[in-house]
């Protein structure tokens, strides 16, 4: 009733019932019809909701210029997912000329609302020398804000940090801490790395069935280099049973992606 007679609120929770399935069947469409009724009136949310569909092309075709226009309306409302978003845009020049200062900009705006995804970027961004000077101090102290919220893709580029000794003094052990929190969550690059540490033993005492672990975690979630691990795994017996065809398995996926460790390895072992 109250969408019917205009509130933006209730449209705009309406359409987000309908995008995610919430007490209706999931019907883009009418996210869509709600989202854009609460839109035309301004509402901030469902501007960025309207963003995320044409960025998507869920219900509306892709369209990318499209989603900039909906995420610049709500951005310029000061919506910190928004402002997040449009930074992504300009970061890698999807609907927009590719513009590292642009990226840098918004992912400000967000990170200073406290939005983890945008701490990261902008982390990244100051690791990279993207769009800011290169400093690597200044990409720890983003990447933590990240991370301390729980953001699994900042535990592990703390963790790699960390192990590098890249803007603090090398740590070993507290890279294990961070790639262990992210990898907890699922993140397979962290998988990966928390696998290697336990395979040299920095930080961790070695421990070849461990490392094995992590790499099958990683490498199930189609990580090239884990996958390659796995083959090295395998074909020598460390942390697994000796096992010729599964190395090779392995070795294979890895290959299949471009990893040219792995494909060595074939050509070594005789296999295309």
């Amino acid at each position: 009733m109250l969408a019917q007679m205009g509130n933006a609120d209730a449209q705009y929770y309406i359409g987000t019932c309908y995008y995610n399935g919430q007490g209706v069947r999931q019907d883009y469409d009418k996210a869509i019809e709600y989202f854009q009724k609460a839109a035309d009136q301004g509402y901030a949310k469902a501007q960025h909701s309207l963003g995320v569909c044409y960025d998507n092309g869920q219900g509306v075709k892709q369209d990318y210029a499209k989603a900039i226009e909906y995420f610049q309306k709500a951005a310029d409302q000061g919506y910190a997912n928004s402002q997040c978003n449009l930074g992504i845009m300009y970061n890698v020049g999807r609907g927009v000329k590719q513009d590292y200062a642009k990226a840098v900009e918004y992912y400000r705006k967000a990170a200073d609302q406290g939005v983890a995804g945008a701490q990261c970027n902008l982390g990244n961004c100051y690791e990279n020398g993207q769009g800011v000077k290169q400093d690597y101090a200044k990409a720890v102290e983003y990447y933590r804000k990240a991370a301390d919220q729980g953001y699994d893709i900042a535990q592990c580029s703390l963790g790699i940090c960390y192990e590098n000794g890249i803007g603090v003094k090398q740590d070993y052990a507290k890279a294990v801490d961070y790639y262990q929190k992210a990898a907890d969550q699922g993140n397979a690059k962290a998988q990966c790395y928390l696998g290697i540490m336990y395979y040299i033993g920095n930080g961790v005492k070695e421990d070849y069935a461990t490392a094995a672990e992590y790499f099958q975690k990683s490498a199930d979630q189609g990580h090239a280099r884990a996958q390659y691990n796995l083959g090295i795994c395998y074909e020598y017996g460390t942390g697994v049973k000796k096992d010729y065809a599964k190395a090779v398995e392995y070795y294979r996926k890895a290959a299949n992606q471009g990893y040219e460790k792995a494909r060595k390895a074939l050509a070594e072992l005789g296999v295309r």
